[in-house]
């Protein structure tokens, strides 16, 4: 490009040469992007592995952590008792052996023979209405007889939801499994017919869910793609306190939320700056700052001369905010002195954004920043709440696995089903409780239910 003299036509050249550059920079990202959607890639990639990996494993010295070992079992758990003798002759040299002491190995092994049960219905008939009257025995799971007689008990039928909703297996893969390991023969259909009726018996429980839910003092709501007969669907999670629901829609809408929550929730939600969760005006509400600080550096990597400065300086701000949490977490300041900080740090945050900016991605930012400046440091009002929707993405990246794995859903039925079983699942994990054992009772008839308030 030949030089001018002419100041103005300077800095149209300096304009072009920028905007050429921009386009190269956007082409190679587009080939990246359009080679890497041809390749297979591992669940959640984040690129190239980096040059100089940790050393994977425990770190020695202070850092190891609880030095542990598997215990041995009580000794009325121990089932059987299996000597092992010392061999006749020395293995070295043939030489005699005395036995000096006995030591102690212990094992816990899957025991991989079924039970097969016999249920003698007894069936009768009222004297009095006619009416025909059937037996049922604590471990039955259902009083069906002739041709569907035959049937899983509740441990194996809880071990197919296990292993379909938790091990992310298809129903392929779960039938083979339980031949292989048990030599229970049970077809694709009979373990999908497995997982549908389960979800029907979880369906009191899953409602006890939403509404606890509904009920809690914060939540953390998200949202992934999802697909039920090949078709493009979504799958939504609101993360409580004390349970976790998960609803499959058609729609990316904020109805799911509404139905749960009710527009009038006046609790604390803390996401991702989705525009539908606006509409909750009644609540209070945190801003993602692990998003923003992500789309602030994001923009200072890729922005050019002047405009990096407000990516820059807003990232400053948001980490300063999880420092003064920090710091009031160890102790090192007062409830007031984490008042006044904040104060100061939302004045400069508003100083920083309000001006317009003439970078149209700054600009965008800051009208983002601007229309949220309250939702930003809400988790310094509300000491120990979080400041980050981590909750909702640790729920909803074990729903996106199983996506992964098999697809999603083939008919809206099933996507119920699952919509169930992963929120009773995920429940009792935030309970610290078995689902398998939850499930198994639960299909027995047992009266049980989950702690969730009333």
């Amino acid at each position: 490009m030949q030089p001018v003299s002419c100041a103005g036509c300077q800095a149209l050249q300096r304009r072009l040469q920028d905007l050429q550059a921009e386009n190269e920079r956007l082409r190679r990202q587009l080939d990246e992007a359009t080679r890497a959607s041809k390749r297979q890639a591992a669940p959640f990639a984040k690129g190239q592995p980096t040059g100089q990996p940790k050393k994977p494993g425990r770190k020695p010295g202070k850092h190891y952590g609880t030095k542990a070992h598997r215990q041995p079992p009580a000794p009325e758990q121990i089932n059987e008792f299996h000597e092992a003798v010392l061999p006749d002759r020395c293995p070295d040299c043939g030489g005699t052996l005395d036995q000096t002491h006995i030591a102690q190995q212990f094992q816990v092994e899957i025991p991989r023979k079924p039970i097969y049960r016999q249920f003698n219905v007894h069936v009768g008939q009222c004297r009095q209405c006619h009416r025909r009257v059937q037996g049922r025995h604590p471990l039955q799971t259902s009083d069906a007889l002739g041709a569907a007689a035959a049937q899983l008990g509740p441990d194996a039928q809880a071990a197919v939801v296990e292993l379909n909703k938790q091990g992310g297996l298809s129903h392929g893969k779960v039938t083979r499994c339980l031949q292989s390991l048990f030599g229970i023969r049970l077809s694709r259909g009979g373990s999908a017919h497995t997982v549908l009726r389960a979800a029907s018996r979880c369906e009191p429980v899953y409602e006890a869910i939403r509404q606890a839910v509904g009920q809690s003092d914060w939540v953390v709501p998200d949202e992934t793609g999802w697909r039920v007969g090949g078709r493009p669907a979504w799958l939504h999670t609101l993360v409580g306190p004390e349970a976790t629901a998960y609803v499959i829609d058609p729609t990316r809408s904020g109805a799911v939320a509404e139905a749960i929550l009710g527009l009038d929730y006046d609790g604390t939600m803390i996401h991702d700056g989705w525009s539908p969760y606006d509409q909750f005006a009644n609540a209070w509400h945190q801003q993602c700052l692990n998003h923003l600080l992500r789309r602030a550096d994001e923009m200072a990597a890729t922005a050019t001369r002047g405009a990096v400065i407000f990516p820059r300086r807003v990232a400053e701000l948001l980490r300063a905010g999880l420092d003064l949490r920090d710091r009031h977490a160890a102790g090192e300041i007062s409830r007031h002195g984490l008042a006044v900080a904040r104060g100061r740090l939302e004045n400069q945050l508003s100083d920083l954004v309000f001006p317009p900016k003439t970078n149209p991605a700054n600009e965008r930012l800051a009208r983002h920043l601007w229309a949220h400046r309250d939702d930003l440091f809400t988790f310094l009002r509300q000491p120990g709440l979080d400041a980050t929707n981590w909750r909702a993405e640790l729920a909803i990246r074990f729903g996106v696995i199983l996506r992964k794995v098999w697809g999603g859903s083939r008919t809206w039925a099933g996507a119920r089903a699952q919509s169930v079983l992963m929120s009773v699942w995920r429940t009792c994990w935030q309970q610290g409780r078995s689902a398998l054992d939850f499930l198994s009772q639960l299909l027995r008839g047992t009266p049980i239910a989950l702690a969730l308030p009333p």
